[in-house]
Order: structure tokens, then sequence, then C-alpha cells
């Protein structure tokens, strides 16, 4: 029997989950190896410098570069503001005369008599790091972050908007098949994570922003509801950096597509508890899936093997039109390769699909549901 290895969508009960916690560039670390934090402790800081801005004030004096220090009425490592006198010229008695002043605010950086041009800074733009989830700091990346653990419900995504959020889970439909709409969004709602079933309207999801809701996690969405929301179409880049106020998880695909039982079973049996959320997305190199995390005490982490092979029987989410978003189950795992539209001879599988019917697919065109 042939294996295939491929990353998949788990949705577990629970699991060991990791976060590395890294600053863009090096700086402080605030925690101790061993320390519990929340989702909102701060976990390292750094500052980012602020952007150069060079103005050729021998140009603007209309004066050689080797006289700009004379001219010069600050120094390095001085602080102006907008509109601060920087250099001034006078010549014949006041007769000819100029002066410049700073475009920023910041600080003298470089004075240079071989160009004639000033540096200015503008201030640095501080940085802070969030443990994102509640846990143990199992390690410590000297002068960059940590990484943290716990053992939690993990459910992974298949696509995603907005970035890291954390707030309380409530279930908004009863059925994984209900559609969840702008109706049945309230007040209440505010600084919670809704659940969905087959469908979030544009409606209700520009609501739920509206209302201060933190996310939403649904089976599927209508393309054109989302593109709207956004404002533009979602490219092949990362996601995660958008500019909404609301994190946004689809768990099947593109369309009206029922959660998954799995999936909406765990999520309702955890309503109520605080979950960690985050939308980025990254399809092509280095996957990257929107994912919930509900971390759980750690008395309750329980051994469990997982499994990592693709063999018959195995629960699969067709990732790839025309059958994106489809749920199936393996039925065949041909040995021989096999060439495809785009005459690639690549491996395919078989899968016996819920909606009915067979077909055959690029074992890359797969995930693993994870249990």
């Amino acid at each position: 029997m042939s294996d295939a290895y491929t990353p998949g969508l788990m949705v577990t009960e629970m699991t060991k989950v990791q976060k590395v916690r890294r600053l863009p560039l090096k700086g402080e670390v605030l925690v101790k190896k061993g320390e519990r934090v929340t989702p909102n402790t701060i976990v390292a800081k750094t500052n980012v410098p602020g952007r150069p801005h060079v103005i050729n004030v021998a140009n603007l004096l209309n004066i050689e570069p080797e006289d700009l220090p004379e001219t010069m009425v600050v120094k390095v490592g001085d602080h102006v503001k907008v509109n601060s006198l920087i250099a001034k010229y006078r010549a014949l008695f006041g007769l000819f005369k100029g002066e410049c002043r700073s475009p920023v605010e910041g600080v003298v950086e470089h004075i240079s008599d071989v160009t004639g041009q000033v540096t200015i800074r503008e201030p640095a733009i501080p940085v802070e790091v969030t443990g994102y989830i509640q846990g143990t700091v199992v390690d410590i990346l000297s002068d960059e972050g940590v990484i943290v653990e716990t053992p939690a419900a993990f459910v992974q995504g298949i696509f995603g908007v907005g970035g890291e959020n954390y707030g309380q889970l409530k279930m908004a439909v009863s059925k994984p098949t209900d559609i969840l709409t702008d109706k049945m969004i309230g007040e209440g709602d505010k600084g919670k994570i809704l659940v969905g079933g087959a469908l979030v309207t544009g409606a209700a999801l520009k609501k739920a922003e509206s209302l201060g809701v933190i996310g939403v996690i649904s089976g599927g969405i209508l393309d054109s509801d989302l593109h709207r929301f956004l404002g533009y179409e979602i490219g092949v880049a990362i996601t995660g950096h958008e500019d909404i106020n609301i994190t946004l998880i689809i768990t099947e695909g593109f369309g009206k597509i029922p959660m998954a039982d799995k999936t909406f079973n765990l999520l309702a049996s955890l309503e109520g508890k605080m979950a960690s959320i985050n939308g980025a997305t990254q399809i092509r190199a280095g996957v990257l899936r929107p994912e919930v995390i509900v971390p759980k005490e750690f008395g309750e982490m329980k051994e469990r093997e997982e499994a990592k092979g693709l063999t018959i029987g195995t629960r699969v989410r067709i990732i790839r039109t025309p059958y994106f978003g489809k749920l199936g189950t393996v039925t065949g795992l041909p040995i021989q390769l096999t060439t495809i539209d785009t005459e690639a001879k690549v491996r395919v599988l078989e899968v016996s699909l819920d909606s009915g019917g067979k077909v055959t697919v690029p074992r890359a065109n797969v995930e693993i549901i994870e249990g």
C-alpha cells in the first residue's frame, strides 16, 4: 500500500500547541522560561528605527558642501521638530542669507561636509510581541522572543483574513447547515467569536465588525461577499494583514458549504471557552493555515498518536478546483503515475465524496482531516 504524507487540516480535541513569538529584530525578552503567560502578556519588545530623511542643505542654501558645518544650528544627536531651524546662512553683511528647516520630527543622525547633506531619522517605532495563546514559556530565543506551549483543542481552517485575536466562543447557529445572517448578531456579541454553519453573509460580516465582534468562524462564504467586505480581491499573497477589525476563518471553502460535523461539534462543545484565533493564510509557499486554539488545563493533556500518512479510509478535503472544499474518504491509492490535464505525470488518489460519486485527483490536491 502506498503512503503520501500530505499537510492536512487538523481538527482535534486535544493536542500540544507551540507558538514562536519572535520580534522583527533583536530587542528585550520580558518573561522567563517556565512562566505562565496569557494572550495579552507582552513577552518581548524592541524599537524599530524610524525612516531616515536626507536633506540637501548645501544645495538649498546655495553653498559649498565643505561650508555646511558652519551654517548648522543643530548637531548630531539633537532632536528636532517639524519646521525647526536646522541651518542658516549669512554673507556680505546679511545681503545674502538663507535658512533651512526640518521637514520632519526626528534626530539629527549625520551631517556631511562632503555631500552637503543632513540626515534626520524619524522617531523609533516601539514594537511589542504578546503571548497570543495562554500557556507556558518553554524556551527563550535570546534577544528575539519566546516559544509558548499549551495543550489545546485545535481547529485549522482552509482560508481566512484578519490577524490575531482573542475572545469567547459563541455558537450563533444550531446546525452546521445553517446560514449566519445579520439578524442573528446583536449588541451582546461584542468581544465574541461567533461560530456559524454553512455560510456567513456579507451583511452579517459587516454588522459583526461594526458591533465589535472579534471573529467569525464559518463553513463557507461567497467570494463576492468577501471582495465587497474587503474592498478588493484577494490575491495569492499571504493574508492576515488586512485593514479590518475582525478575523474571519473559513473551514470548508467558498460558497455555501456545511461545516464538517466534527468541526462544528467540537466548536459547540467549547462554547463559552476563551480562544485565540488567527486568519493568516498562505497556500503556495510555506503553507500557513488560519487557526482556532482553545487552551486546556495542563492536567487534561492525553497521550495520543496522530496519523501522519494517507491510507485507504483516510478522511480528506479537496483544496483545488473543480472539487474545492469537498469532503470525502480515500478509496484507492494507485501506485503508478497518472498523466493529468497539464500533461504532468503525478501520483493520484481515488476519493468517495460525501456528496456522492467518486473522483480521482492528484495527491497534492487534498488535505488530511486529522483527528
